[in-house]
């Protein structure tokens, strides 16, 4: 091959080993996005439409927007308990503190590869005692040789120039595992802040339902002693009297059942808040019918779902593994370690900085693999299948996002409707269990009839207490759903929880 050639062909061998060594770029991955959810085009064609998300917006591509301002979305409950136990698991939940410690070690390791972009300096002093035999020194046998002293000051460098980018894409999988944990944090974050409000809310409603039921008790209580006063002057017989007594006995036990629920959900919350389970006790505080339930505006972005911190980190863990790829590429070429030392030794310190004790060493190291066993190409293929499997869960990511959305939504919407026909179920039970006692103390029905009537109005309530409660837990799902809480100013609206 003439120069000409040479010179013409090696530009061209030059940019084809830096293409083929190089990070492949990075591709968002397709993902089938609907134009709007089918739940909030559902809501609005409802007679009686649940307060969400519904402006038909088209939603864009996924874009980590993890880190906007999502503020205290729990405030728009208006419920200061709920404020201050919010507080209190931020500060002191122990998973909390692990994916804090993440953070700081996946920040650290970002660091080091960082590192490996400017010269390693370093310096050395040290001291050396010797002696050498007579033979080392060309001396007949037995010729007495003098231990020697000898000092030495060093200071090295040594870079490693980017040839085939194994420093910048080994720097970028870094940081994009540091941005990961650090999705991952919010995550956490996210899920506790979620785990604590429906928690709480699962207390109050216990609370809710324990009254309804405390109320039951004291009825049947006034029930048995009617009937045992009736029974012995001989109104009624054994029977009304046995009845009165089984139903009480049936609703005090439904009443500890409940005090067991609500001493769970009282340990559950005391590990959340960072609180040994036999330290903690909540106060009774009922969830109310007049409560607060936040109202999530209808002009919500479309870019909301972007902000979702688990759909982030699987989309950064993607950009780590497509870094990682360049990284395995470049291990085939050569890299190139260029080196540098000087110092002094004398047998005096103090001679160990004058210029006649100086020394000095220059040095390029240009080293490649020549035979692997095919380490290096299957490392490749390693890297390669990693890209595939970590596209594959951030499609799933994003699905499983959107059908949380989804569930959440369709939860709000049917448990309006049922609040509804539970609130006119309540009216009417309500009017029949009164009309059953005027009844039964005219001596115009019996007493399984005023019993039928109590016992229906005791279900009725126990179901309005439950699906408030079911309302506001969902609610909270719906806010986590969406990656918590919203940019938009929020209005709280009066609803019965």
């Amino acid at each position: 091959m003439n120069t000409l050639t040479a010179r013409g062909v090696a530009p061209l061998v030059a940019a084809l080993v830096l293409t083929a060594c190089a990070a492949p770029e990075f591709k968002q991955p397709a993902v089938e996005v609907p134009a709007a959810f089918k739940e909030t085009q559902s809501a609005a064609q409802s007679a009686d439409p649940v307060k969400v998300a519904a402006d038909g917006t088209r939603w864009k591509e996924a874009q980590p927007a993890e880190q906007q301002p999502r503020g205290e979305w729990w405030l728009a409950f208006n419920d200061p308990a709920l404020n201050e136990l919010m507080a209190e698991a931020i500060r002191n939940n122990a998973n909390l503190t692990v994916a804090a410690a993440r953070v700081k070690q996946a920040r650290a390791i970002a660091g080091i590869a960082e590192a490996d972009r400017i010269p390693q300096v370093g310096v050395g002093v040290g001291a050396s005692r010797s002696q050498q035999s007579p033979q080392e020194a060309g001396l007949p046998q037995g010729a007495r040789m003098a231990p020697g002293t000898s000092y030495n000051a060093r200071l090295t460098a040594s870079y490693e120039v980017d040839l085939f980018g194994r420093v910048s894409s080994n720097v970028a999988a870094a940081r994009n595992d540091a941005a990961t944990v650090e999705a991952n944090y919010r995550s956490v974050l996210l899920s506790l802040q979620a785990d604590v409000a429906q928690t709480w809310f699962r207390l109050r409603a216990t609370d809710a339902e324990l009254a309804t039921v405390a109320q039951t008790v004291r009825l049947r209580e006034e029930n048995v002693k009617v009937n045992q006063r009736r029974f012995d002057l001989g109104d009624i017989g054994e029977f009304d009297l046995s009845r009165a007594k089984t139903e009480l006995a049936t609703s005090r036990a439904e009443a500890i059942g409940l005090q067991r629920q609500r001493t769970n959900a009282e340990h559950s919350l005391a590990v959340l808040l960072g609180k040994p389970a036999a330290s903690f006790s909540a106060t009774e505080n009922p969830l109310t019918e007049g409560g607060m339930l936040p109202a999530i505006p209808g002009g919500l972005p479309s870019s909301l779902l972007e902000r979702r911190p688990d759909i982030a980190a699987a989309q950064r863990a993607m950009e780590a593994s497509n870094a990682r790829i360049g990284v395995a590429r470049s291990a085939m070429f050569p890299a190139l370690t260029i080196s540098a030392d000087g110092g002094g030794v004398g047998p005096a310190f103090s001679d160990v900085f004058r210029w006649s004790s100086r020394s000095w060493l220059l040095g390029a190291l240009l080293s490649m693999p020549v035979i692997d066993g095919g380490r290096n190409r299957a490392n490749i293929t390693r890297s390669e299948a990693v890209l595939e499997e970590s596209v594959g869960t951030y499609r799933q990511t994003v699905l499983s996002a959107f059908a949380e959305v989804e569930d959440n939504l369709a939860g709000l919407r049917i448990l309006s409707g049922q609040t509804a026909q539970i609130d006119d179920a309540v009216v009417s039970a309500r009017r029949s269990a009164d009309l059953a006692q005027k009844l039964y103390d005219a001596g115009r029905s019996s007493y399984l009839e005023l019993l039928d009537a109590q016992r229906n109005l005791a279900i009725v309530e126990r179901t309005a207490v439950q699906l408030r409660g079911d309302r506001a837990i969902t609610t909270v799902a719906l806010i986590r759903a969406l990656g918590g809480g919203w940019d938009a100013p929020v209005n709280t609206a009066q609803a019965r929880n």
